[in-house]
């Protein structure tokens, strides 16, 4: 999408889907003013005041959101500041290429450094989607984001946002609001890549979810909970957390509590099929935890027919990939693998679109509508007749400035 940033802007594709709809429609134009969405129609005036971009062949959307992205290379706990948010910058860039013009990310394990990476986004000094931070992982000693144990053995260097007990979980929340906050992110059970735990390990009891939830809300931030199995996620929705994160081992009767509850799930599909389907790829295993192969061979069964049953609950479900840890360019694949595991298209659209926009508490994003931000993507190809379309993207525009796609 090219223009002259302070002129008005037509913006035309053969079809537009607008966050929420059911279908998308056909020939409607959307008007760019000052940054926002000033008007649609599908009779756009043409003036030589006004730019204009023709987008033959593509679907306009709003742009996505990813609920569950780490820009931070957890591979770097240990390197530099300096370096490890410089080696964040590509991984920025390929993210809004891809269509994502805004994204969560839910923190690494020691220091706050995607705060500076939000602040640099929104002043201009580097490309990349609007961001929302929760700037560590809190974790128990042993958890699942108790990144180094083997150093605090050998010479008590922790490396970790690592609390127990409610006295350190109150000091440690604080924390992440000193540090600017959006969200706060937990560790409520263990997880796959842990030095320590397993997946279904449970981090926290529920006193300690309960303290560290109602010291967030005291400082009006929502949390995220990084929850596989039934009772983390039990204990952490009725702590009342805003989103579960992952729950690919949860069953029926934790879907339901999520539900009654009206908790999101984020539940990051694609990056457990990406190491399922590459549990004999001896290169890919040479860079990855040595207890990770393990873990994912002996939950494969479980993982495959937890992948299934999100679809068949009404729990709303917001887009999120876990990207960091598998390469930014495949963000789109999310999409796809959520429709091969029951969502429709226009679930798995929404999920990305007005729905984490609702999960963010951000109603100016995920649509298209006057008033609303203007982020677009335009994809080649009808995304609700081939999901596949969302990898296929031609045009990025973010607050009304255009930036380039990433194509496929």
């Amino acid at each position: 999408m090219r223009g002259t940033p302070h002129r008005d802007l037509w913006v035309s594709a053969d079809r537009m889907w607008d966050g929420s709809a059911d279908a998308p429609v056909d020939g409607v134009s959307v008007l760019v003013r000052d940054g926002r969405v000033a008007e649609m129609t599908t009779d756009p005036p043409r003036s030589p005041e006004t730019d204009t971009v023709e987008l033959p062949g593509c679907t306009l959307l709003p742009g996505f959101i990813d609920c569950h992205v780490h820009t931070l290379d957890e591979r770097l706990d240990t390197a530099s500041a300096a370096y490890q948010t410089l080696q964040a910058l590509p991984a920025l860039r390929t993210l809004l290429a891809c269509g994502f013009t805004t994204v969560r990310d839910l923190g690494g394990a020691h220091q706050a450094l995607n705060t500076a990476l939000r602040r640099a986004v929104h002043e201009g000094l580097v490309t990349g989607p609007r961001m929302l931070v929760a700037p560590n992982i809190l974790s128990p000693r042993g958890g699942h984001a108790d990144k180094t144990p083997e150093l605090a053995e050998r010479y008590g260097i922790e490396v970790g946002t690592l609390a127990d007990g409610p006295d350190e979980l109150r000091r440690a929340v604080r924390g992440q609001a000193r540090a600017g906050a959006d969200w706060i992110k937990f560790v409520a059970s263990g997880g796959f890549s842990s030095p320590v735990d397993s997946p279904d390990d449970t981090a926290y009891s529920q006193a300690e979810m309960d303290v560290l939830a109602s010291t967030a809300r005291d400082f009006h931030l929502p949390c995220a909970a990084h929850a596989f199995d039934d009772e983390s996620i039990t204990r952490a929705i009725r702590a009342g957390v805003r989103s579960i994160e992952h729950a690919c081992l949860a069953t029926p009767s934790a879907y339901a509590l999520m539900a009654e509850y009206g908790a999101f799930l984020v539940p990051t599909q694609y990056v457990q099929t990406y190491f399922l389907e590459r549990l004999d790829d001896e290169s890919l295993w040479e860079e990855q935890p040595p207890k990770m192969r393990h873990a994912y061979r002996r939950y494969a069964r479980d993982l495959r027919e937890g992948l299934r049953r999100p679809a068949r609950t009404d729990v709303r479900i917001a887009f999120g990939t876990d990207a960091g840890m598998f390469p930014y360019a495949d963000t789109w694949r999310e999409f796809p693998t959520l429709v091969a595991n029951g969502l429709t298209p226009l679930r798995a659209l929404r999920a990305a679109t007005s729905t984490a926009a609702e999960l963010l508490g951000r109603p100016d994003l995920g649509r298209i509508a006057p008033g609303a931000t203007a982020d677009l993507v335009a994809l080649r190809g009808d995304p609700f007749q081939d999901i596949d379309a969302t990898g296929r993207v031609d045009h990025v525009m973010q607050g009304g400035r255009s930036f380039p796609a990433h194509g496929r």
